[in-house]
């Protein structure tokens, strides 16, 4: 099986709102690919930004969030508010300030909605039957250093492989398991993107990459509810964030 990951590297995407459509309608793609865009330019491409002199991160924080509780460091290192936002357990609610001009970045809004039209625009134009569109995020992981991939919205493939009813090696019915094939090819492409001054908003993700396609996979196919989540006593111990 042969994998390939295709940077593409582009103009500088400035906040506080730039359109990123001369970039989309200039990739280069064919039947079968994922194309991975970073949350950042598609939030700066929906205005989802704020000066910093405008408000502090905190409140934009609690407009953000469905959840959070602060947490301040003793030592003085760092201060970080871990909360729950758009469905999804992440630091600050997902907001940044790495090249961001002095602006705070939101996460975009109707993340699906935009991979969708991404994606209508891209087949109409090179004629494909099948591709997958994602926007990712950096994430990270608890007890452990270093940033990885997370997808937060997606359009044209199946991001999980429901293995529930087969049997293991020796017979055992599998009752609970469904494998999540997008997120690792997120932190793939998340990786090749970089995180500092690379200017590699997308990465093209080509080859055998065992995925189903589908017209009407979306993010809804992929959350959990937090009654369901195994998780769920420390997502209850985040307070909700009251109005």
């Amino acid at each position: 099986m042969k994998i390939e990951l295709l940077p593409v590297k582009t103009r500088l995407v400035r906040p506080p709102k730039d359109e990123i459509w001369d970039i989309i309608d200039n990739l280069e793609v064919k039947n079968g690919d994922i194309v991975f865009i970073t949350s950042k330019i598609v939030s700066i491409h929906q205005g989802r930004t704020v000066k910093n002199t405008d408000a502090t991160k905190e409140e934009l924080i609690r407009q953000e969030a469905e959840r959070m509780i602060a947490y301040h460091n003793p030592t003085g290192d760092y201060n970080v508010n871990i909360t729950v936002a758009h469905g999804v357990l992440i630091p600050a609610a997902g907001i940044d300030e790495s090249n961001a001009d002095n602006h705070f970045i939101l996460w975009p809004e109707e993340i699906d909605a935009f991979c969708r039209e991404v994606r209508t625009r891209l087949m109409k134009k090179h004629n494909l039957k099948k591709l997958g569109v994602v926007v990712t995020d950096s994430h990270t992981t608890p007890l452990r250093w270093g940033v990885t991939g997370l997808t937060i919205g997606l359009a044209g493939v199946e991001p999980l492989n429901d293995i529930r009813g087969k049997k293991d090696l020796f017979g055992r019915e599998m009752h609970l398991t469904q494998v999540d094939m997008i997120d690792p090819l997120a932190t793939m492409a998340v990786n090749v993107m970089g995180e500092n001054n690379e200017c590699t908003p997308i990465v093209i993700v080509r080859g055998d990459l065992k995925i189903k396609y589908s017209n009407t996979a979306s993010m809804e196919n992929f959350k959990i509810e937090p009654e369901m989540d195994i998780y769920r006593p420390l997502l209850e111990a985040l307070p909700k964030v009251e109005d």
